[in-house]
């Protein structure tokens, strides 16, 4: 990988380079400073070149922490941390050439064309039709409309899914609400809004806002529920019991 990486920046004689042998690293991190990356300081630089330094390991450690290389295992994965960031900033350097060319190979190649046949994805959900079309529907389940046809088809799926589902058309009696409807209007909501309407709007939020946080809570038991299932094992091997010592 990285002499893929090396011969991306057109580094001399890449191919034949031996990452392993310490002077043939130096030699790297000093051509990759000076050609690609220049990014340090000029006295950093300067220090960097001189390969034969005893310091050299030192003065390249401050280096690549002022480039923000993280803390690796050894010298050639941080090389290949380098020169991803080198390729990095030749990318950005040359991304109008790059996508120049990206965009020519997607216009050369022979994809072929994809037809759907899923009829849904030949709607237009904001024409009139499909409007009207959604509202005639609504009417025959019995549901609000909405000036946009989008939220009543919502309210149409929510219907469906819980009304009209193979096991509730088998067994109404399970899900068809029984009993005396709650009087929300003669509730104390707590505050005024000095508008009647606005009162009891405020009311039936309260009473979709908790009947949705009971639903929330029921899921959360179901799910407390299963896992147990999983995790707690009720039965016991009386065969493994021992009385006395």
């Amino acid at each position: 990988m990285s002499k893929r990486l090396l011969n991306a920046l057109e580094y001399p004689e890449a191919d034949k380079l031996n990452l392993n042998d310490e002077n043939a690293f130096r030699n790297v991190i000093v051509w990759l400073e000076l050609n690609r990356i220049k990014k340090a300081p000029q006295s950093l630089s300067n220090q960097l070149k001189n390969t034969n330094s005893k310091d050299w390991y030192t003065i390249y450690c401050k280096y690549k922490d002022g480039l923000g290389c993280p803390v690796l295992e050894s010298k050639i994965e941080e090389l290949q941390w380098i020169l991803g960031y080198a390729v990095q900033i030749e990318t950005q350097k040359n991304k109008n050439l790059y996508f120049k060319h990206a965009v020519e190979n997607l216009q050369n190649t022979n994809v072929p064309a994809v037809v759907a046949e899923n009829l849904l994805d030949k709607l237009d959900f904001r024409s009139q039709e499909f409007a009207d079309g959604i509202k005639a529907l609504a009417k025959v389940l019995n549901t609000v409309t909405h000036p946009d046809p989008l939220v009543t088809l919502k309210a149409v799926r929510k219907v469906i899914i819980q009304r009209m589902s193979p096991d509730c058309v088998e067994n109404p009696d399970k899900y068809v609400l029984k009993g005396t409807p709650f009087p929300f209007q003669d509730t104390d909501l707590g505050f005024d809004l000095n508008d009647p309407v606005l009162n009891q709007a405020a009311k039936i939020l309260r009473m979709i806002y908790i009947q949705n946080l009971r639903d929330l809570q029921t899921r959360a038991n179901e799910l407390i529920v299963a896992v147990q299932s999983v995790t707690a094992n009720p039965k016991t091997d009386t065969k493994l019991g021992k009385v006395g010592f």
